[in-house]
């Protein structure tokens, strides 16, 4: 089980007070993951990718392991400890402004 953290707008869209537990077939990568939790809660869709290019929508972040995986590869496995449910796989609202 993958556990994924959402940002609060991001869990009143799907309707969720906690973190998510997903089945992701592996390898865990950030792309299975965001299919995965796109798939449970379709109103996700758009929201953090992507519709066409599946691209990480700007001004979202994703992290693990006190770990910023936001440019890694969507293919690229996740740490160890995200795919055994030991840590979470972070989606993060980012902040701007001046």
């Amino acid at each position: 089980m993958v556990r994924v953290a959402l940002p609060t707008h991001l869990k009143t869209l799907a309707s969720v007070s906690d973190e998510v537990e997903l089945q992701v077939a592996a390898p865990v990568t950030q792309g299975r993951v965001l299919d995965a939790l796109e798939a449970r809660y379709p109103v996700l869709r758009g929201a953090i990718r992507d519709h066409v290019t599946l691209e990480r929508r700007p001004f979202v972040r994703f992290f693990a392991c006190a770990r910023d995986l936001s440019h890694d590869r969507p293919d690229a496995p996740l740490p160890e400890a995200v795919q055994s449910g030991a840590e979470p796989f972070l989606v993060v609202g980012a902040m701007a402004g001046g």
